[in-house]
């Protein structure tokens, strides 16, 4: 039989009641599984085993993102949220609230200062107030002798409790299975959700000792904040997890109410949240989950990579089953690889020009860095992570890696290239002979045509040849340009009236070289 997936039912309404059953079995689940993203998410499953038709009880009570909790089970069931009243070894319960922990007890409460005499009586109990966990009241309220005492606890000082017994009352919340009818002895049934708790950082060291071939190994932190687990299979999620409605908590989950579940309905509808409210945990789903910026860290450079299956672009990696207690940090290695590399300086001169043709600011300067290009060794994507470079166990370096597919060639910034000394100049001239216009009209505005020479002169000064990939960007149409570069129409510049573009040469430089480029573009210039 196919399992059926669970109808949840809200703590407004009843369950139905198990025939022959007098009341609630108690049962246990565990989680036997977590995959993890990246953004402090993951999708707890948990099993546990019922009898036959009836209700049973579960302490373990999750706190699920809003849409994300399911049943799964050979036999219907339905799922109740329930607060109750529950003894706890004092041991495990620190003091909350003296009307609540003493309730029903006869106590002496002496006072501070030596003017006033004790007090002795019975602590009344009250009905915790609805919706509220135990509601802590501005009194300490006892039954005496004279009637009833309502004392301030700001002037408590010692408070004795006689036969205060081992255990003390915790409101508690439970979650209640009803399972239908059915014959079998025994029904399992699977809870999966989304919940925040536990999550991984990932890492790689690229190690560059031997100067043709390159090992790489990825690092993983795991941090529970969950729960505890124990023989739990764990899943490291590599992607970009699309999980609108992360920052609303189900009705269901305990800490909620409607107040409180419309309002975080309200903030966050038609918004894709990826991240946690914490600002530490958002730096780093922001950093681990992004998607390549223009010109940092590593970025892919051909389409060669190998199919990594069907679906959508979320990787899951097993590492096993593991046993974490809550609070539990883990840090190992997901897996090694090795590939063949090209070291070489990149140069990028960024546009001296906005999307009007204006020439700007310069407040990106010229960047000239040490990088490596190399294929991903591994037999699954790498993710976005910190990547460190070291050679023969000296730190080199450390830039951002984003995602880049099994087999996809990429380049990984190292560090600043120093001693190679750059310079990128640009001139405006005349459109032609004694005339300083050519005017044009584009979507009802004027345009003037400007012709703008450049010339990029670099400059190796060690001692080695290094190979250099020159990349040059502007606005506009390009006229000629020396050596022949590659030609690139960058995405931003499709539909401006100046396109925006990048030039690429690829150049072999030797120790002590000094190369010249030069181009020609015309830009159109609004009047």
């Amino acid at each position: 039989m196919r399992p059926l997936h669970a109808a949840v039912t809200l703590a407004a309404l009843l369950l139905p009641a198990a025939p022959g059953l007098a009341a609630d079995t108690p049962v246990k689940s565990r989680i036997v599984g977590v995959d993890l993203f990246k953004n402090g998410l993951a999708i707890v499953k948990r099993e546990a085993t019922l009898g036959k038709t009836g209700t049973y009880t579960i302490d373990d009570v999750p706190q699920p993102v809003y849409g994300t909790f399911w049943i799964d089970s050979t036999t219907s069931v339905d799922a109740m949220l329930r607060m109750r009243d529950t003894e706890v070894p004092v041991s495990e319960a620190p003091p909350a609230h003296l009307q609540d922990d003493l309730a029903g007890k006869k106590v002496t409460v002496f006072f501070k200062g030596e003017k006033r005499a004790p007090a002795t009586g019975t602590v009344v109990k009250f009905k915790p107030p609805k919706g509220e966990e135990g509601a802590a009241g501005r009194f300490l309220v006892l039954q005496t002798a004279k009637g009833r005492a309502y004392i301030e606890p700001s002037e408590v000082s010692t408070v004795e409790a006689e036969e205060a017994g081992d255990t003390v009352t915790r409101r508690r919340p439970q979650l209640v299975l009803a399972l239908g009818e059915t014959d079998k002895p025994e029904t399992k049934v699977t809870i999966r959700y989304i919940a925040h708790g536990i999550s991984w950082a990932p890492s790689y060291r690229i190690d560059i000792s031997d100067p043709k071939t390159l090992l790489l190994e990825q690092h993983a932190v795991i941090r529970n904040e969950l729960a505890d687990l124990t023989g739990a299979e764990v899943r490291l999620i590599s992607g970009y997890p699309s999980v609108e409605y992360a920052h609303v908590r189900s009705p269901l989950s305990p800490r909620t109410s409607w107040a409180t579940f419309f309002g975080e309905l309200a903030s966050y509808r038609g918004r894709e949240i990826n991240v946690l409210g914490n600002s530490i945990v958002a730096q780093q789903a922001v950093s681990l989950n992004g998607r390549p910026g223009d010109g940092w860290g590593a970025v892919p450079l051909a389409l060669g990579a190998t199919p990594a299956g069907e679906g959508v672009d979320l990787h899951y990696q097993s590492i096993g089953k593991r046993t974490l207690a809550d609070g539990d940090t883990l840090s190992l290695t997901v897996a090694k690889g090795k590939s063949g590399y090209e070291r070489i300086v990149e140069w990028l001169a960024p546009d001296t020009r906005d999307a009007f043709g204006h020439p700007q600011d310069r407040d990106a300067q010229d960047e000239v860095w040490d990088a490596l290009k190399f294929k991903n060794p591994l037999s699954f994507p790498m993710t976005t992570g910190p990547a460190a470079v070291t050679a023969n166990g000296l730190f080199n370096g450390q830039r951002t890696t984003h995602w880049v597919n099994s087999g996809e060639e990429t380049l990984l910034r190292v560090e600043k290239a120093l001693s190679v000394r750059t310079r990128a100049v640009e001139n405006e001239r005349l459109v032609r002979d004694g005339s300083a216009r050519d005017l044009t009209w584009v979507g009802g505005r004027q345009y003037r045509k400007v012709v703008v020479e450049g010339e990029l002169v670099a400059s190796n000064n060690r001692k080695e040849q290094i190979k250099l990939l020159v990349r040059r960007r502007f606005s506009g149409e390009l006229v000629s340009a020396d050596a022949d570069p590659k030609q690139t129409l960058r995405e931003e510049g499709v539909y401006s009236v100046n396109k925006r573009q990048e030039l690429v040469w690829a150049l072999d430089l030797k120790g002590g070289e000094e190369k010249k480029l030069k181009y020609v573009y015309t830009v159109q210039i609004p009047q």
